[in-house]
């Protein structure tokens, strides 16, 4: 049951509370007891997809699932109990699952965690549900427990983070998981707003001054209003961009005489703003941010050319370089898909831990 509880961790998603282990005897046949236990877990994945990963962890685990209608003896068998308020009835999976109030080894363990949570199909607790069950069988206590594999992570050093990286290179998506993870206040790049970006793919040289002038005035702005304001309900801040990128990308785009008045009016502007506690760059090798770039299928970059992104990329290890105050991270992910892979997605923030300690 750790076993299975760490693989669950480790491949669908962050558990929360633990029941007991309760020692009930075998259901429907003849035969060993049973141990059982509930617990809660948060996950990005849908239903279908956890009970496929669940399968395979009983697997892994050694279970040898029988073409037999009858019940046996397991070494492991996980189901999915409830999913929120969701109703789902399709083949080979029915949430929530359709014989828990008439159970008492399932309504007792999930009533140590969730005993107030309301069956959405029956309208009633699972408390209620517990005390109206008619299954009379004997359940009691087990002296083990199971413990939470979830590592306790905290970023309450960091009252800012910052995650930047190429065009494609999954900095918003990062910053998205982490807000979620670890109640953070998420401050997004407006780049969707901004009208000079399609024209500047097609037209450079005429559109670049406009579009870089634009995207430093939305991000002094933004970062100043978000920054200024302390949430009361979240822990701290975490961005998909730090505003030096105008910088970065100004250098690239612009003419030698549009980039200098450029600068001028950048460092006056940056002085002003707050600097992140800790500053992620996720780098990502040009094949992979193509690819990126073509499934996230954003029509105005599509014709992006590999020697622009090359330029980016050392653009940002340049200013990288540069800075001797700033605590800098590059976590290289060309081989990562932590939006897919839970585990990818773990190992990047094994990694942050180790920058912090």
């Amino acid at each position: 049951m750790q076993a299975a509880l760490e693989k669950i961790y480790e491949e669908i998603g962050e558990i929360g509370s633990i029941s007991k282990i309760y020692e009930t005897p075998a259901w429907g046949f003849e035969g060993d007891s049973f141990l059982n236990a509930c617990i809660e877990m948060k996950t990005r994945y849908s239903a279908e997809k956890v009970l496929e990963k669940l399968l395979l962890i009983e697997k892994k685990l050694g279970r040898l699932r029988s073409e037999s209608s009858t019940y046996q003896n397991r070494s492991i068998d996980l189901d999915i109990v409830l999913v929120e308020e969701e109703i789902i009835d399709i083949p080979h999976l029915q949430i929530p699952h359709p014989h828990m109030q008439n159970r008492r080894f399932v309504l007792q363990p999930l009533a140590d965690i969730a005993s107030k949570v309301i069956h959405p199909g029956i309208g009633k607790t699972v408390g209620q549900l517990l005390q109206e069950v008619q299954d009379t069988s004997s359940i009691e206590g087990y002296q083990g427990e199971l413990t939470n594999p979830s590592k306790k992570r905290s970023f309450q050093n960091c009252n800012y983070i910052a995650i930047e990286g190429n065009i494609g290179a999954g900095k918003t998506s990062l910053s998205t998981m982490i807000s979620q993870d670890f109640n953070a206040k998420l401050i997004l790049e407006r780049f969707k707003d901004n009208p000079f970006l399609p024209k500047f793919y097609e037209d450079k040289h005429r559109y670049a001054f406009p579009l870089e002038m634009s995207f430093l005035a939305d991000r002094y702005q933004q970062l100043s209003d978000d920054l200024a304001q302390y949430d009361l309900f979240a822990d701290f801040v975490v961005s998909d961009y730090d505003v030096f990128k105008s910088l970065i990308f100004a250098k690239i785009t612009l003419q030698e005489d549009e980039y200098l008045l450029y600068d001028k009016l950048f460092r006056i502007m940056y002085k002003e703003l707050v600097k992140p506690d800790l500053y992620i760059y996720l780098y990502q090798n040009t094949e992979r941010l193509l690819e990126n770039i073509k499934q996230r299928g954003r029509e105005y970059e599509q014709n992006i050319k590999p020697d622009y992104l090359i330029e980016i990329n050392k653009s940002y290890l340049s200013f990288i370089k540069s800075q001797k105050e700033m605590r800098v991270q590059i976590i290289e992910i060309s081989d990562k898909d932590f939006v897919n892979d839970r585990g990818d997605y773990l190992s990047v923030l094994n990694e942050i831990d180790l920058q912090r300690e």
